[in-house]
């Protein structure tokens, strides 16, 4: 089977982030075992690397989200919307290679696509403030900018 492009990678992965919200009940592991195997989404590195380390680093996420979700618990946070903004801040924070502005479009795309329009102002404005923050942090990279 040939690689999957980012973008493909990138739904399976929310896909997977959204599933996982609703099977509270089974280890993030036994879910995308069962995933891969029933929904036959196809062995990534990307896919298996991020879904691990955001379960993994969950605290670390999801204290960036709701630091700029100005007057939004994460835990209130559609489900969808979530999903999206954990795997955005993700690739933020673990994957140097990307640039930040690259996962913010990818992250209101698949906004635009799946979630409700009211969303993505949102998803957009979170992350960017999610960006600054880590760049008045030191983290920035020549590859990112």
């Amino acid at each position: 089977m040939s690689a999957l492009k980012r973008r493909e990678a990138r739904e399976l992965l929310m896909g997977l982030l959204f599933e996982s919200e609703f099977r509270s009940d089974e280890s993030y592991a036994e879910i995308y075992a069962t995933s891969v195997e029933e929904r036959m989404i196809p062995e990534d590195e990307y896919i298996k690397k991020a879904y691990y380390t955001i379960f993994e680093q969950r605290q670390t996420v999801d204290e960036l989200i709701a630091k700029n979700a100005k007057g939004w618990k994460v835990e209130r946070l559609s489900r969808l919307s979530r999903s999206i903004l954990r795997m955005a801040v993700y690739e933020m924070v673990f994957e140097s290679e990307i640039p930040y502005n690259v996962t913010i479009n990818e992250a209101v795309e698949l906004t635009k696509k799946f979630d409700d329009p009211k969303a993505r102002p949102f998803v957009n404005g979170v992350l960017n403030s999610v960006k600054n923050e880590l760049v008045a942090n030191g983290m920035t990279k020549e590859k990112r900018e």
